[in-house]
């Protein structure tokens, strides 16, 4: 381990801050410095990929564990750094994962060298970005998760009868993550996939996972929630939301309308294992165009259901 500011034997060259129009800034292993622009270029505008994809949570609640001997720091900061890359921008600087992550340059720095010596990174000189290694690391989840393992084949039966995309997820820290998903045609304008994260208060699937837990704590998940209006029929009031989640409980599904994205509907219900504990949830999401919301309750909503007690089913405590 080497000691912040200090140089490694053949690290990586001085990284630009950023990619594309908007960067004039060098990160060192000791810092940023300035680069000169050529004679006559005009002054560019601050811009980072960072500022657009989402902060990832605060890492001081969760990198540093002050008296626990046993917890890895680096560790920490190392999948810190991974999870920077989740979202629509695959190419981030030292400065823009410094930005999503809140760690300093010079550890994420160290961090992005480490990855790209593993295989798991690598750097075009300005940028760095994944390398196909990484897929190991979700596969390893995927191949013996008795939920990712059994869903699909329920999904792809439920998608092919019904001609709209389906999926099943599971709740993490706020979000929906999913773990197993058959599309159909591209209905959304960021395409989603097994591993994709989504807010969990403004989704059928989140609302299906959030209303499954104790009314206290779904509040408490909410409350650690940063409520973005992704649309004009977004639902932000904790105390709606609140409502929203009673209402699910009470008709055991629920229904999105555009809220996460325009054009997009979905309606989800919960997916139970053998001793009626929620593992899950399932979901089928269609364009408004082409699916009213009557239709999805009318239609979807009863194969939805058989799907996901079908998938329930083969699911042990």
């Amino acid at each position: 381990m080497t000691n912040p500011g200090q140089t490694l034997p053949g690290g990586p060259p001085s990284m630009t801050a950023g990619r594309g129009p908007g960067y004039d800034q060098r990160t060192s292993v000791n810092g940023p410095s300035a680069v000169p622009r050529p004679k006559g270029s005009p002054k560019r505008p601050a811009a980072s990929n960072a500022s657009r994809i989402a902060p990832l949570a605060d890492p001081g609640n969760g990198l540093f564990r002050a008296g626990d001997p046993d917890f890895m720091t680096s560790l920490a900061r190392g999948l810190h750094v991974i999870r920077a890359f989740a979202g629509t921008d695959r190419r981030l600087s030292i400065a823009d994962v410094s930005r999503a992550t809140g760690l300093t340059r010079a550890v994420v720095r160290r961090c992005l060298y480490t990855l790209r010596e593993l295989g798991y990174a690598a750097t075009d000189g300005h940028a760095y970005f994944l390398q196909p290694r990484i897929l190991s690391l979700g596969y390893a989840y995927l191949s013996t998760a008795p939920i990712a393992i059994a869903a699909q084949p329920v999904l792809k039966e439920l998608s092919e009868r019904i001609g709209e995309a389906t999926t099943v997820a599971v709740l993490d820290e706020g979000s929906v993550v999913y773990v197993a998903r058959a599309p159909t045609q591209r209905i959304m304008s960021v395409t989603l996939g097994v591993g994709s994260r989504l807010p969990a208060y403004c989704t059928a699937l989140g609302r299906a996972l959030l209303a499954s837990l104790p009314p206290e704590q779904a509040a408490g998940e909410l409350s650690r929630a940063e409520l973005v209006p992704h649309t004009k029929f977004t639902v932000t009031s904790r105390q709606r939301l609140a409502e929203i989640l009673a209402q699910v409980r009470v008709e055991g599904y629920a229904l999105n309308d555009q809220e996460l994205e325009i054009g997009l509907r979905s309606i989800a219900v919960p997916v139970r294992n053998v001793v009626d504990h929620t593992v899950a949830a399932m979901n089928v999401s269609a364009q408004a165009s082409r699916l009213s919301r009557r239709e999805l309750i009318d239609d979807a909503l009863p194969q939805l259901r058989a799907a996901a007690e079908r998938l329930g089913r083969q699911l042990a405590p």
